[in-house]
């Protein structure tokens, strides 16, 4: 067994091996392979309102105030100019990577004809998403026209002490708008601003089903999102897997696995090299079919089944989802997109005496933390249910981790979203199930029967819940969650 630093130093070689470029295969043919798609940014329309104090101190600002050479909330010390500034850098900072191009005039927008400008100009050009910060009081109703004209998702930052007693309403519980009302609260800014970027990313992305039941190939779209779904029979899976042989490369890939877990049980020397030929092969099938995602019905492809590969793929936010489930991997492929991190998708159970949350799956991916994190501890033993004896992760999950397990359900326009906390990796026995097993305290629960019992919930590290209530409040979905 592995002592700690022994078990990192290995897991960090294990992921430099495992990273191998979706496209990448190591055998067989991949005749119609692409190189990637370009992806597309969504347009974001922004803007800043308030006056010039040389307008304000000239009487010249329209509003009611402007006989007395007025400032209203903020007040005359705000320094509006400089916040911009300050406003400017926050959002240059937050977008840098994101499907985002954003939009921001340097001249701040503060008479009628200006906002009837403005207004006319985004529905000629029809942005994505509007943005918009308005530092003066009375100016909300000139937000509301804006709102009112616009029929896509609004982020409306209205700093604290820039209104006057209760936030009007007309902003404050508007549909499609996140109304963000608060002291520089840039996380809350980043996360209407991550919201549209993960929707964007998965509009321009393209999910490859691999199913059992399919006699050719098809395609669909996702209703909400748009992502392209294109569907294809599982013997292109199963031909593309016996034609990879194991290189030497792979043989490098099946020892790190071997040597990072803290134990290995009862899996022979086969498992292995089958386990990384799989990856090869999804990775292979994936650039086949320049895909940026991918659900397998895999619980019958014996020998074959991918489960190392989903977890390796979904630690660096390739997302893979298990058993050709749509909703799970749109879910996996969201939180990628949205938090960036990978997810555990996994089928839920209960301990009804303790009011507790359980969850089991196959696979799991090893750095629940992002990427760069250092990945979890994990025992490899085989799949559970069926022979041959495949090779399955059982990642331990640490206590007291803050975690979020959540759904979307597709052509519901609706999420689940829950947070709570993680009490570990209970063992087997005394539990069962299978080879990943987690525990959780969801937060403020009266009945854990209560919140999602249905198949393949994604369970990740981290509390999420806002994130997925502003994507809701943003595109109009309803959400059930405890946050």
């Amino acid at each position: 067994m592995l002592d700690r630093r022994g078990f990192f130093r290995s897991a960090a070689a294990l992921a430099a091996l495992a990273a191998l470029p979706v496209g990448w295969a190591a055998a067989g043919p991949s005749n119609d392979s692409a190189g990637p798609r370009r992806r597309k940014t969504a347009k974001v329309r922004g803007a800043f309102f308030y006056p010039p104090a040389e307008v304000v101190l000239a009487g010249q600002l329209e509003d009611a105030w402007r006989v007395h050479q007025w400032f209203t909330w903020p007040g005359n010390q705000f320094q509006p100019e400089l916040q911009q500034k300050r406003f400017t850098e926050q959002v240059r900072r937050i977008v840098n990577g994101l499907d985002l191009t954003v939009q921001l005039d340097d001249a701040p927008i503060y008479t009628d004809a200006k906002i009837a400008a403005f207004i006319e100009e985004v529905k000629a050009t029809k942005p994505d998403a509007l943005l918009l910060f308005n530092f003066w009081n009375s100016f909300s109703p000139k937000m509301r026209l804006i709102l009112e004209a616009f029929d896509g998702p609004i982020v409306l930052y209205h700093p604290t002490g820039a209104n006057h007693q209760l936030p009007p309403d007309y902003l404050r519980t508007a549909g499609r708008v996140q109304y963000i009302h608060s002291v520089e609260n840039w996380e809350a800014l980043e996360r209407g601003l991550r919201a549209i970027h993960a929707h964007t990313r998965m509009a321009n992305s393209r999910l490859l089903r691999v199913s059992g039941k399919a006699s050719g190939e098809s395609d669909a779209k996702e209703p909400l999102f748009g992502t392209a779904i294109h569907t294809v029979p599982a013997s292109q899976f199963n031909d593309l897997f016996d034609q990879t042989t194991v290189t030497p490369e792979l043989k490098r890939l099946a020892a790190s696995v071997r040597r990072s877990a803290v134990r290995v049980t009862d899996l022979e020397e086969k498992a292995f090299l089958d386990a990384v030929r799989a990856h090869a092969t999804v990775n292979a099938l994936m650039a086949r079919h320049q895909a940026d995602a991918i659900t397998i019905e895999c619980l019958f492809l014996k020998h074959r089944k991918p489960c190392l590969s989903f977890a390796l793929n979904n630690g660096r936010l390739v997302a893979c989802g298990c058993e050709n489930h749509l909703d799970a991997t749109l879910t996996l492929m969201f939180g990628a997109a949205c938090f960036g991190r990978g997810g555990f998708q996994h089928n839920p159970e209960y301990d009804t005496e303790r009011n507790l949350y359980f969850g089991a799956h196959c696979t799991c991916a090893l750095t629940l933390r992002g990427p760069s994190a250092k990945p979890f501890r994990y025992t490899l033993r085989p799949f559970f249910h069926q022979m041959p004896k495949t090779l399955a992760l059982d990642v331990q999950w640490p206590v007291g981790e803050r975690v979020t397990l959540c759904k979307y359900h597709s052509g519901k326009k609706l999420w689940d979203a829950w947070a709570g906390e993680s009490l570990g990796s209970p063992g087997c026995p005394p539990t069962g199930g299978c080879a990943t097993r987690v525990l959780v305290r969801l937060d403020k629960v009266a009945n854990v029967c209560d919140t999602y019992g249905g198949p393949h919930p994604v369970l990740f590290c981290g509390d999420f819940t806002a994130h997925l209530k502003t994507h809701a409040r943003l595109y109009q979905l309803d959400i059930r969650t405890n946050a």
